[in-house]
């Protein structure tokens, strides 16, 4: 794995253990994560709801 591959796997590690370790909810937790993926420019506007709620939705599972 490269090591650009073995960074990004940390930053989506280290997200997930923080969106799981910190306290809020369902909707405060999407709002987080569209904040950040905007501010980091990794996902257009277009298709950011989308992912958002996959990403919810798998940590709403756990």
């Amino acid at each position: 794995m490269s090591g650009f591959l073995k960074f990004l796997a940390g930053v989506v590690v280290g997200g997930a253990a923080v969106a799981l370790l910190t306290p809020t909810t369902g909707d405060d937790l999407r709002a987080r994560i569209k904040d950040t993926l905007r501010r980091k420019g990794l996902i257009a506007d277009e298709k950011l709801d989308d992912v958002v709620e996959m990403i919810a939705a798998e940590l709403e599972e756990k």
